[in-house]
């Protein structure tokens, strides 16, 4: 979550100018930074309206954007010290019900602690109760702002008020208008470029202007010639409101048209009385070309434009009511004047400029653009059953957080063995530094995260790789820059007549604005956005965020009765899953429920997936203490179908390794699980009693390295450390292997048809998997202390130790088992080939790794390499001509990692190629030698 006044400041760019003069004047109008007795009036019944009629002392919360300042929004020198304690030198002074005003003393630049090296171009406020909990704001929630003249010629016209704001008149309707000049000038007056009146040598014009049907500008001018200074009032007579079925063929938001000149643009807003297209097609002026059609049901507006030219992007926004400009719901692009400019070129290239003048999130379309060209174009989802899914943040997982990079990096996810990757949510969410549960625009590819031509880049990678990729969905709720929040705002909250959010939520553990599920205008948006990813961009299926609370029975502080069996929940989410089987069947449909266990079978028998956490399980026996982690197992729930998407770690959760190295016990002889090599050990035991558990799986990322940073760490949802160093580490790079091997064994079809029983009560555990194709048996010790057990064999005969290669014969299904501290074994009927760092069909080229360290060298290097099984080992060096320069005597050489000291001492300085040869497969690495 942001800070309050980042928040704010943010936020301050939806707002216009003119839209915030309403809200706060200044007497006089004009002033510098060195002026005195400036005084401050807020109306606190306009703008956000959170103080209107509000009895208690109001205070402003201000500060100054000044030539140090980072951008127009940003504050400096804030005059009070805590927001969230009433400043007496900030009190306002009530002059009558929800009038306010302050005088800024003994100068503008004096009320506010300016350093002497900046200059104040900008005064920012808010007003505020004394604790800062009610907080007053323009309309649309963001800061407000007043400009400080630079002592320089400057006009504005203070009648009507609204400088630069259209204003909507009658037609034949005279209106009276009043201009002010900083300076002493000749003023002159004009209506559609006609003179009204003038005044010579003043600092005052007034006059009466009558516009005409249509558009029309009025200007007050100071001076003449090259310094000659304006300002400008649109006043408008509009034509009445058309009533026209939307074209056949057309769709809410962008429809493009053949031939690339033109699109129909549709906006869902029923009870609104007129809206205008506004945008570069029309230097965003209210036009009547521009000028929208209704739609017989009153709920839509739509407009055809015309004359475009083909291929080019086009910014544009929706001017509802003559009050409020707001950016399509539809968008599949934004234009974020505040947080663009922090997005890297090498993210997102040939980034589209913010029209200048203009405020406010922006849309955007451009015809005839070119279609990304897919090269897999057949893909067969993974099985539920047999779903490992990777759960990833890109800000978390990848330096440069893009798809590009992402895209790179498959090889390290392909060799762990996933078959499905969750990116948590990459539509275009509040700000960049996110986790992204704090969405506003649903059809829009995040730019923090690349272009969306990369976005399909890496799916259809993925798909070449037979890997599944799921999108991270928030339609519980949205936050305040959506359109839809504030097409229908009051008083802080969503209005009674929205037709998609609840005014209050109706649930615990809400963010940010509820959406109301049994509004058939939220199930047409949700539908149509789990319609687009699908088709646009090929993705194979969504993880619905707090799909709880797809509610409307209103539970908002009872946890327990939110979680109650609830049948019109049931329903709409059954809705929602048969309309996407119905789009594309298949789709994996992932629920965070966490409701009654009646109604996730409910969901579950309807085919849907949900989260089973069971981290707090495997969080107690990676620290040494016991628990029972089988609720992992659908059927231990009572569930038919295996469709209990378990987890050890997800992004909401503390990570084991963490919790291990922090408040693990010690025992006998030394053991002790916050030892960095017991710890890890630890954490291949928990995989080993993860994996071979049957029904779809979920890993956090970096999980198979032992990530051990905190959950908390730069705030909960902050940035964290990325540990690709730990891939180099061999104890780390050993429970990735233990994870690789482990989810190629999940992948074996008797987890789908065989039968599983266990016995995970108890300090050490065994679980069982018997059927005709292989028998299973794992065995463990979670205790800190030795420990026998009784493994239990399905059957007597040679029994294979999966992760280690060897085998033992069983000759008495119940004899007993010593088991240390910590040590665990997976027991296999017949041999499997391992796959020690992924897939089988990487093992061809990917079977050892070898790295010489240092390099460059001078007397000797060591060679690191890893077998995937005993063998003999050749190593040769050869100069960049092939010419052999040295060769070692073969070896016999056991499965797993190994070093070999390299002398030196009889080659020269140059380049030489190191050639490690196994049987059938050879590695080669460059190393460089200095004398």
């Amino acid at each position: 979550m942001k800070h309050l006044h980042l928040f704010a400041a943010l936020l301050a760019l939806l707002l216009p100018a003119w839209a915030q003069a309403q809200v706060v004047t200044t007497n006089p109008v004009f002033f510098t930074e060195n002026s005195t007795g400036v005084t401050i009036t807020y109306n606190a019944a306009l703008g956000n309206g959170a103080l209107n009629n509000f009895t208690g002392d109001v205070y402003i919360w201000t500060g100054t954007v000044t030539n140090l300042s980072t951008s127009n929004t940003n504050w400096r020198n804030v005059k009070s010290p805590n927001f969230g304690a009433a400043d007496p030198a900030a009190l306002m002074t009530r002059v009558s019900p929800n009038i306010y005003t302050i005088t800024l003393s003994p100068t503008v630049r004096g009320f506010y602690p300016v350093p002497a090296n900046e200059t104040v171009l900008r005064l920012g406020m808010l007003f505020k109760n004394a604790a800062g909990t009610v907080v007053g704001r323009a309309a649309n929630g963001g800061d407000i702002f007043v400009d400080v003249n630079q002592a320089t010629q400057a006009v504005r016209i203070t009648q009507p008020g609204s400088t630069g704001a259209p204003q909507f008149v009658t037609a034949g309707t005279s209106v009276a208008i009043t201009g002010t000049s900083a300076l002493a000038a000749n003023l002159t007056l004009t209506l559609n470029g006609t003179t009204v009146t003038t005044a010579a040598n003043a600092t005052t014009v007034s006059g009466n202007v009558t516009p005409v049907a249509g558009y029309n500008l009025v200007k007050v001018t100071a001076g003449s010639g090259a310094t000659a200074v304006s300002d400008s009032l649109a006043l408008v007579v509009r034509p009445a409101v058309t009533t026209a079925a939307l074209p056949a063929g057309a769709k809410q938001g962008i429809t493009y048209l053949a031939g690339g000149t033109s699109v129909i643009l549709a906006l869902t807003a029923p009870n609104k009385q007129f809206v205008y297209a506004l945008g570069e097609f029309n230097n965003f002026q209210p036009l009547n070309s521009a000028y929208m059609n209704k739609t017989p049901d009153g709920n839509m507006w739509w407009v055809q434009l015309n004359g475009l030219t083909p291929g080019r992007e086009y910014a544009y926004q929706y001017f509802v009511d003559g009050t409020l400009h707001v950016a399509d719901p539809y968008t599949e692009k934004i234009l974020d004047p505040g947080n663009d400019q922090y997005i890297p070129a090498v993210t997102y290239p040939g980034r589209l400029s913010y029209p200048a003048g203009q405020s406010g999130i922006m849309s955007t379309f451009q015809t005839n653009q070119t279609p990304y060209n897919w090269q897999t174009t057949t893909f067969t989802r993974p099985a539920k059953s047999s779903l490992v899914v990777y759960e990833l943040h890109l800000r978390d997982f990848i330096q440069r957080h893009d798809f590009q990079t992402l895209q790179d990096s498959l090889n390290y996810l392909q060799r762990l063995g996933v078959n499905c990757i969750e990116l948590m949510p990459v539509n275009e969410f509040e700000g960049n530094d996110s986790w992204g549960y704090n969405p506003s625009f649903y059809f829009a590819v995040d730019k923090y995260y690349g272009t969306k031509d990369a976005l399909k880049a890496l799916i259809d990678e993925c798909h070449r790789r037979g890997m599944a990729v799921v999108l991270d969905m928030v339609l519980n709720h949205s936050c305040g820059q959506s359109p839809m929040v504030q097409l229908y705002f009051d008083n802080g909250n969503p209005a009674t007549n929205s037709p998609w959010y609840n005014r209050t939520a109706t649930h615990p553990f809400n963010v940010c604005y509820d959406f109301n599920h049994e509004s058939q205008f939220t199930r047409t948006f949700s539908k149509n956005v789990m319609d687009f990813w699908v088709n646009e961009f090929r993705i194979d299926g969504y993880r619905f965020d707090l799909s709880k609370g797809f509610t409307q029975r209103n539970t908002p502080n009872d946890v327990g009765a939110w979680g109650a069996y609830d049948q019109s929940r049931i329903n709409i989410w059954n809705d929602y899953n048969n309309h996407m089987q119905a789009t594309r069947p298949g789709t994996y449909v992932i629920l965070e429920h966490f409701a009654d266990n009646t109604e996730e079978i409910a969901l579950s028998n309807a085919g849907m997936m949900l989260w089973g956490n069971i981290h707090s399980a495997y969080d107690q026996l990676s620290q040494g203490r016991n628990a029972n982690p089988s609720y992992a197992y659908h059927a231990n729930r009572n569930w038919q179908q295996p469709n209990l998407v378990s987890y050890m770690e997800s992004h909401d959760e503390e990570r084991n390794m963490y919790a291990a190295l922090t408040y693990g016990l010690s025992g006998a002889g030394g053991y002790n699980t916050r030892n960095l090599g017991t710890a890890l050990a630890r954490m291949e035991m928990n995989a080993a009693f993860f994996f071979t558990i049957p029904g779809p799986k979920m890993v956090w990322q970096f999980g198979e390295l032992g990530y051990d940073v905190n959950i908390d760490f730069n705030g909960r949802t902050g940035s964290k450390p990325i540990r690709w160093n730990y891939y180099q580490d061999p104890a780390r790079r050993k429970l990735y292997a233990t994870y690789a091997n482990l989810i190629a064994l999940h992948k074996q079809p008797a987890f789908s048809t065989g039968a599983f029983t266990y016995q995970l009560g108890s300090q050490s555990k065994v679980v069982h998997l018997t059927d005709p194709s292989l028998n299973v048996t794992a065995v463990g010790n979670f205790g800190v202390f030795g420990d026998q057990i009784n493994p239990n064999f399905q059957s007597t005969g040679r029994w294979y130790n999966y992760l280690t290669g060897d085998s033992i014969t069983v000759t008495n299904t119940q004899a007993l088992l010593t088991l240390n501290a910590g040590e665990y074994a997976v027991y296999t009927n017949r041999r499997l080939t391992r796959t020690v760092l992924g897939t089988r069909a990487a093992q061809a080229t990917n079977a050892f790794r070898l790295v010489a360290a240092p390099n460059p060298a001078s007397t000797s290097a060591t060679l690191h390499y890893e077998l995937p099984q005993a063998a003999s080992v050749q190593v040769s060096v050869s100069n960049v001509l092939g010419q052999a320069i040295l060769s070692l005597p073969a070896t016999r050489e056991s499965l797993g990692q190994h070093t070999l000291e390299l002398p030196l001492d009889k080659l020269a300085a140059g380049v030489y190629m190191v050639r490690l040869q196994s049987g059938n497969l050879q590695q080669t690495t460059r190393l460089v030698v200095s004398k």
